[in-house]
């Protein structure tokens, strides 16, 4: 063999190697934006924050009249589905907040609320 069959051969061996990684982290990334997965995961952040939520005494009936009050005060849009996607628990009550995402027919939005007191408050 000589030394520029060798080298076809590498580059060749090359090519084929980066198409086979570069398949592999197509397949990655269709499987990571799959519809399916992403609502999977969304439904288990939710229960994961809403089992923090509980656990914490927050009741989950004013977080979600919070967030109706609030959203109606930007948009007529009809709210379909509210997740509560993130608790933020500091020490006190002073601090706290919640992430919750909105969902209507015009596509979907997070809103986040911050704890005064017993209430609930927009940012």
């Amino acid at each position: 063999m000589s030394a520029l069959e060798i080298v076809i051969a590498v580059i060749v061996l090359l090519v084929l190697v980066l198409a086979v990684g570069g398949l592999v982290a197509t397949g990655r990334r269709q499987r990571a934006d799959d519809p399916a997965l992403r609502a999977e995961l969304e439904t288990a952040n939710e229960a994961l924050a809403l089992a923090r939520a509980t656990d914490k005494g927050w009741e989950r009936s004013l977080l979600e009249e919070a967030v109706r009050a609030a959203f109606a005060q930007r948009s007529n849009a009809e709210i379909r589905d509210l997740q509560l996607v993130q608790v933020v628990d500091r020490p006190g009550t002073e601090d706290d907040q919640a992430v919750f995402r909105v969902v209507t027919d015009h596509g979907s939005e997070h809103l986040h609320l911050d704890r005064h007191g017993d209430t609930w408050v927009a940012r």
